[in-house]
């Protein structure tokens, strides 16, 4: 019995300091990306407007760096607010920790180099090399074009700057730990020709990070056989939640009954100017979809993206995308 004991220890002590071992490579060793490159972009006009339109209207960069106003529909940036940071995605969102998005005017990255800007924005590693959680959805912006990148890095040089100081993120336990495994080597690819509807479409996707939302997940993990059918929760302090819509092309539950003319025209009613943006009171139905800055993006842009939709699996999924609950003290 004695022998047994002492095996059985022994036993216990090898895998204490395996473990140990696993946790110290993982928070020291990673992330093993590679050393941001010496980069000095060529701010061009052009690039600056490409840049404008990616960061407001398609990759959400302000949407997610600035404040917004929740108690007006749609959540719309807050004027003079553009780049700030401050934003909180925390656990009442659903996310596993407090993250706080960046001040991205010149106030917040003015001693940043163009290299660190785009390794961050594509591998998810910061300036000092701490890993960052893929709020900032670097796993799609590391497959997109080179020149967009730079494009979007051209125009946030160009915010005014604006004194503000964000908390510090902090992860809570594990990902505090498997955050050092996020960050990826970037695998960027071309923007397909604009007529190849399809593949274009699936690159205008990506580029809007559209997935992150409508994909639901159990326990940090996207379930793979839902992708965008919908169910993601948002929860908002006045006890409101809000869930994604399924976008699969089913026809009951999906967008799969839409044409693209009533697709198209859905993001467009925001930028009509017959549209006046109103306010929400608490308990009234509300929407994490940003309309109001997704309603700007290119006619094109959205046609694209609906044919990539419809090749999607379609998935029958019922979505409640608006729910009041009881305030829990």
């Amino acid at each position: 019995m004695k022998k047994l004991l002492k095996v059985i220890l022994i036993v216990l002590v090898v895998i204490v300091v395996a473990i140990t071992g696993l946790i110290g490579y993982v928070k020291t060793a990673l992330p093993d990306i590679a050393v941001a490159e010496d980069l000095k972009i060529d701010y061009t006009q052009e690039r600056i407007e490409r840049g404008k339109y990616l960061a407001n209207n398609v990759a959400m960069c302000i949407e997610c760096h600035s404040e917004r106003d929740f108690k007006t529909f749609t959540g719309p940036v807050i004027p003079g607010s553009e780049g700030k940071g401050g934003e909180l995605f925390g656990k009442d969102l659903g996310f596993p920790g407090d993250f706080y998005a960046p001040n991205i005017t010149p106030t917040g990255i003015g001693d940043w180099t163009d290299g660190e800007l785009f390794r961050t924005i594509t591998t998810g590693v910061s300036k000092d090399g701490h890993a960052l959680f893929p709020i900032m959805p670097y796993l799609n912006f590391g497959t997109l074009d080179k020149e967009d990148i730079y494009s979007i890095i051209s125009y946030i040089r160009t915010l005014k700057p604006i004194e503000s100081t964000v908390p510090q993120s902090v992860a809570a336990f594990p990902i505090n730990i498997l955050i050092n495994t996020m960050p990826k080597e970037a695998s960027l690819t071309s923007i397909p020709p604009k007529e190849e509807l399809i593949p274009y479409g699936k690159y205008i996707f990506t580029a809007a990070n559209c997935s992150d939302c409508h994909t639901p997940m159990v326990k940090g993990e996207r379930i793979a056989d839902k992708y965008v059918a919908g169910g993601m929760e948002f929860n908002l302090p006045d006890g409101t939640v809000l869930r994604s819509a399924n976008i699969t092309p089913d026809k009951v539950t999906g967008i799969g009954a839409l044409t693209e003319a009533q697709f198209v025209a859905r993001f467009k009613l925001y930028s009509d100017s017959t549209y006046v943006p109103y306010k929400v009171g608490p308990g009234e139905f509300q929407t994490i979809m940003p309309w109001t800055s997704y309603a700007n993006m290119e006619e094109h842009d959205l046609k694209a993206i609906y044919a990539y939709l419809q090749t999607v699996p379609a998935v029958s999924n019922k979505i409640v995308k608006f729910e009041v609950r009881e305030k829990t003290e």
